[in-house]
């Protein structure tokens, strides 16, 4: 002590004491333990932001996931090849009646089917009118069409040798919601005949033509409906590594005499399109989360202000004391910050819960990227920093006799 002293008073100065990290925890938090219903309403404000774009974020992840978890299971390796429609000539093209076998022997070709459109409805029943129609194809399909597909029987069987030949039909999802088929069992009437439905598909998102149509088999289609066995979709599976070089040789391949007759299309570039502007939308709902996000920052601004205002008996007696303009700055910068930093916890966790609830009532996988969440974070402490600024700049400067004089 006596050689402290002894330094003093050779050097003729005093110097602040230091503030250490736990007396700038403890400074910092005063005015927030001291008013907790306005920390309160000026982190909400905050939360509000980063919630929205929290949530905007983990539930536009949380799609793009389960559309991604739908393209492995589906896979992204299937054409389909229809007639171009004329598009020289401008009459009504069709696919040689042996598409089918000449697609089988591309070199990486798995899978092969094959369906035809007929003229047909199908209804619940003969006492309905024809033409309601309820927006039901009826389709010849092969029976190498549920293995292309990738499809699962929601109940009863697929299409085959035995069952094929006869007036049976399997119908897709939409269909069966919409004729109020729920099993295998039940009859449809078809072009003035009952055909019986021995199976019903699951949903298949790759294929909505399918979903929204009656099946019956290729032999029964030509035997009982006078199909002319012209496929009108041949839908082809290869290895992953082969899809580029398929597509290029299909449409020779079905008409070598007349390609351009023939159109090629991945069906997957739709789910994947989707993937990639899943995302689009949601741009409009972050810049309504920032906006929300900056007004809850001037709302942090506002409250620093106000609380520089209320305590200038406290920052004179501070400054009396010997307290530097520089720890005064630390002192409200430290309580802007903590209080932006609990809005920002706040808002992660309402955001994610969100996308919680939002994904868990979808079905969906619960996504909420790391970045969003660290983003977030980094951004209200950004905005907590820029809040306190001016409040702490102007306490600093509070001379210390006017402040107790005040």
């Amino acid at each position: 002590m006596a050689r402290t002293n002894r330094a003093i008073r050779r050097s003729g100065t005093l110097r602040a004491a230091r503030l250490g990290p736990r007396d700038v925890v403890h400074v910092g938090s005063a005015g927030l333990r001291s008013r907790p219903v306005r920390v309160v309403l000026s982190a909400l404000g905050i939360a509000i932001g980063i919630a929205t774009m929290i949530a905007v974020v983990g539930i536009s992840a949380s799609s793009q996931a389960q559309l991604m978890r739908q393209l492995d299971a589906l896979g992204t390796n299937m054409l389909v090849a229809k007639p171009d429609e004329g598009m020289f000539s401008g009459e009504k093209v069709k696919l040689p009646k042996d598409a089918v076998g000449m697609v089988g022997r591309v070199d990486g070709v798995e899978d092969v089917g094959a369906t035809g459109d007929l003229q047909h409805s199908v209804r619940r029943s003969q006492e309905i009118p024809e033409g309601e129609t309820g927006g039901i194809a009826v389709k010849a399909a092969t029976e190498g069409m549920l293995d292309v597909l990738r499809a699962d029987m929601a109940t009863g069987t697929w299409l085959n040798a035995a069952n094929g030949r006869y007036p049976s039909v399997v119908l897709g999802h939409v269909t069966a919601a919409r004729l109020g088929i729920t099993e295998p069992g039940r009859q449809v009437w078809i072009d003035d005949r009952y055909f019986t439905v021995v199976g019903i598909l699951d949903p298949l998102p790759l294929a909505p033509e399918i979903e929204r149509a009656a099946l019956v088999g290729w032999r029964a289609a030509q035997e009982l409906l006078g199909f002319d066995g012209h496929p009108t979709a041949v839908y082809e599976r290869s290895t992953d590594a082969s899809v580029h070089t398929v597509q290029k040789l299909l449409a020779s391949t079905i008409d070598p005499q007349n390609p351009h007759n023939v159109a090629v299309g991945d069906p997957s570039s739709a789910l994947q399109a989707k993937a990639a502007t899943e995302g689009a939308f949601s741009s409009l709902l972050l810049g309504l989360g920032g906006i929300a996000l900056l007004v809850g920052g001037v709302g942090v601004a506002n409250t620093m202000i106000i609380s520089v205002l209320e305590r200038r008996h406290e920052i004179g007696l501070r400054r009396s004391l010997g307290a530097t303009r520089g720890q005064i700055r630390i002192q409200f910068v430290t309580e802007s910050l903590m209080l932006s930093g609990l809005g920002g916890l706040t808002g992660v966790a309402l955001g994610a819960a969100a996308t919680a609830a939002y994904a868990y009532t979808a079905g969906l996988p619960w996504v909420v990227p790391p970045w969003a969440a660290g983003g977030g974070l980094c951004a209200t402490l950004a905005i907590g920093t820029v809040a306190g600024l001016y409040p702490a700049v102007r306490a600093s400067r509070l001379s210390p006799t006017l402040a107790l004089q005040a």
